[in-house]
């Protein structure tokens, strides 16, 4: 099941387990990466856990902690969907359809490579 939880992304999807107030764990942390000593003095870096299936969010995107918060609980939201619905989850049928368009579209440009490779070669053919 943890290969699922990657498929969790900034999807607005409205059928989403809700989750309480109660089932959270909420820290502020000092963040991590560039920023230097902005980073280093401002504990606005967002650890949420979800007590009963134990899953942890950080987030530090941005400098705000208000946004911080609405943010890790958006992620959360949709971790927690797909560890309990599993295939059945709307985020994982986002991103599997996501990925089969990618694939689509990877397949389409090699084939108009291998046209375009074919079609030089004609040419080639055809001076000589």
């Amino acid at each position: 099941r943890a290969p699922l939880l990657q498929a969790a992304g900034k999807k607005n999807s409205p059928n989403l387990l809700e989750l309480t107030e109660t089932e959270l764990k909420e820290q502020f942390v000092r963040g991590d990466g560039p920023g230097g000593q902005a980073t280093n003095k401002t504990n606005n870096c967002v650890v949420l856990k979800h007590i009963p299936s134990g899953i942890v969010v950080k987030c530090h995107q941005t400098r705000s902690v208000e946004q911080n918060r609405k943010i890790a609980r958006e992620i959360l939201q949709e971790k927690v969907d797909l560890f309990y619905k599993g295939e059945a989850s709307d985020v994982f049928k986002e991103k599997k359809a996501s990925e089969m368009k990618k694939q689509e579209k990877k397949r389409r440009a090699k084939e108009n490579l291998e046209r375009k490779k074919h079609f030089k070669e004609m040419q080639q053919l055809d001076k000589k």
